[in-house]
């Protein structure tokens, strides 16, 4: 009786874990990883003397001419270029058709990094524009003059169609060349970059070499010049390095790169807000401190209670970090981040998250993991049509490594994933519904390689998953 107890107990035991496997089967049970095997060969940067990092000609000429949004509802552009020779002028000269020339004046700052010494770099601020309006713009004044041009966003309202391009991780190979071009000539037109962080790899050259910023603002000039690009911090603008004295996290980006986060409330410049059409988009920092009690936590807190859905419907979050990766690179490292955040991500009904760092390509289903915890064992995410959809597109062709080492088998929360290089497009129709997709560099322009019909959270909260789960 005895032996035949222990064997009950033994057959017992056998039938709970085939069934806990079968289970995990179900569970692990992904989406698609593509098929596409992109041609093996190594990314490298783009020699200096490349026809792409190119010094404009003429005495004083501005060069690493940028813009980006200047306030929260789109009526202001901070324009930002940098001048070699001498300081130069810091007047901004703009117009539109309808108008009259104006000026206006900005501040002219430099910094120092190790054995580098910057050139003049000039932030301009042009506030009360008109929306929806081609204005042209001249830096130089005075010496070599460049003429650009940009166009304001609509006035925000929820029906008010507007495209999104997304890039991350871009570097300058040639890889990056590729994807600028393709993003350039997509027919699906971009009207602004959401840009997820790392965007110049300086730091991974020797004594993080800064005329690597100098050559990446002559590359991305091309289009950040004429649309505004929505700035991320990643881990490569951190730029630590106390062994080389340096020892301010993030110098070259914050004397390079501006962005309007006191207008949102924010204490630092690597977390902000912005307005532009129908989407209300916020802007995180995966390297500052975001723990309780932080200014990033705090301001968080408030944010997302500002958030009008019936003015800015679609809510989308940008970090460099992703939460959801199933990749073993950078395996779990926004985990930490996700358990303080992803209850308020899906208490709001966020549309959408883009992050980087992994370089590859990856959609996620709606899931959220909220139930968590180290004491209740519930480590599995589960459906949730609350939940954003994540989508890493860290993918941008810097010289590190694409990330083909996938977790397997794939998890369900994991739609879509690819280790190639490219972009995406993420554009509004209304205040329900927007269509985004992912290029792909080896593809033709105007092919997505993957794509999703997104129904708003808020307005249309309707099962828009892409996989059979």
């Amino acid at each position: 009786m005895a032996k035949m107890g222990t064997s009950s107990r033994v057959a017992a035991a056998i039938v709970v874990v085939l069934g806990f496997v079968l289970s995990l089967a179900v569970v692990c049970n992904g989406g698609k990883t593509s098929s596409f095997v992109r041609k093996v060969e190594k990314t490298v940067d783009m020699p200096l003397d490349s026809d792409v990092f190119k010094v404009p000609p003429g005495y004083n000429a501005p060069q690493q001419v940028h813009i980006t949004q200047g306030d929260q509802l789109g009526k202001a552009v901070i324009v930002s270029w940098v001048t070699v020779e001498e300081p130069g002028s810091n007047t901004v000269l703009y117009w539109s058709a309808y108008s009259k020339k104006q000026k206006s004046e900005g501040k002219v700052t430099t910094y120092k990094f190790y054995n580098y010494t910057s050139g003049y770099i000039h932030h301009t601020t042009i506030r009360n524009l008109k929306f929806n309006t081609k204005y042209y713009y001249v830096v130089g004044i005075g010496h070599t003059e460049r003429q650009f041009w940009f166009i304001t966003p609509p006035e925000v309202g929820p029906d008010v169609p507007y495209t999104f391009g997304l890039i991350g991780d871009l570097g300058q190979s040639f890889d990056s060349n590729k994807t600028l071009t393709h993003y350039e000539l997509n027919p699906q037109k971009g009207q602004a970059v959401l840009f997820v962080g790392d965007l110049c790899y300086a730091d991974t050259h020797p004594n993080h070499d800064n005329v690597w910023w100098d050559t990446w603002g002559r590359f991305t000039e091309r289009s950040v010049a004429y649309q505004p690009w929505i700035w991320t911090v990643g881990n490569h603008e951190i730029d630590f390095a106390p062994e080389l004295g340096e020892t301010k996290p993030f110098k070259p980006y914050t004397h390079r790169y501006h962005v309007p986060y006191k207008a949102s409330g924010s204490t630092a410049p690597f977390w902000y807000s912005i307005k532009r059409a129908s989407a209300y988009i916020i802007v995180l920092s995966s390297y500052s401190a975001y723990g309780k009690y932080t200014p990033q936590y705090f301001w968080l807190e408030q944010e997302l209670r500002k958030v009008n859905r019936s003015e800015t419907p679609w809510l989308i979050v940008l970090m460099h970090a992703p939460w959801y990766n199933s990749y073993n690179f950078h395996y779990l490292e926004g985990e930490t981040m996700r358990v303080m955040y992803e209850p308020w991500f899906v208490k709001y009904k966020v549309d959408v998250v883009f992050a980087g760092h992994v370089h590859a390509y990856e959609r996620s289903e709606r899931m959220s993991n909220v139930a968590y915890n180290i004491v209740n064992g519930i480590c599995i995410p589960v459906k949730d049509q609350s939940a954003p959809v994540y989508i890493t597109i860290g993918d941008g062709g810097n010289t590190e490594v694409l990330a083909t080492n996938m977790t397997e088998p794939q998890p369900a929360y994991s739609a879509y994933r690819e280790a190639s290089f490219g972009h995406a497009t993420f554009d509004i129709k209304n205040r329900t519904h927007a269509y985004y997709g992912w290029h792909r560099n080896q593809d033709g322009y105007a092919v997505t390689a993957d794509s999703m019909w997104f129904f708003n959270r808020y307005y249309h909260p309707v099962d828009d998953s892409t996989s059979a789960q």
